[in-house]
């Protein structure tokens, strides 16, 4: 019998930007404010406050994941966060990380990228679209 552990990749499962997260005494997370876009008076923007919820599946190990907003250009990071670690005793498990990112500044309009890393490999990159919001007559 051998006590090798198989270090199995997980999937990311999903992934999503809010304002903020709450965890019941359940253990179950609220998501408030889900972003699709971004629509602010004025830019530069501050946003004093921004949540990166990621859940991972189907793998077996232990990660280290990191999160990170680009720029326009697609090169250069907004912000960027630390290592979370991910761990996943067996394939049936699931993590969920939470990340907070203050005081978060757009410079101007355009695409944004929030991509997420596990051990330095992108699992995913999705388009965060920041404009003007519209006045309203």
């Amino acid at each position: 019998m051998s006590d090798v552990i198989q270090t199995i990749v997980p999937d990311l499962q999903s992934s999503l930007l809010c304002d903020d997260v709450r965890q019941e005494h359940n253990g179950k997370f609220m998501l408030i404010g889900l972003f699709d876009a971004v629509a602010v008076p004025a830019f530069p923007a501050l946003f004093q406050r921004l949540c990166v919820v990621n859940r991972w599946c189907c793998g077996q190990g232990e990660f280290k994941q990191r999160s990170r907003i680009l720029a326009p250009d697609g090169l250069s990071a907004v912000v960027e966060g630390k290592d979370v670690p991910v761990r996943l005793p067996d394939s049936e498990a699931t993590a969920t990380s939470v990340e907070f990112f203050l005081n978060v500044r757009f410079e101007g309009p355009g695409t944004y990228w929030i991509e997420i890393l596990l051990d330095g490999d992108l699992k995913l990159r999705y388009p965060l679209k920041a404009g003007l919001a519209r006045a309203r007559p």
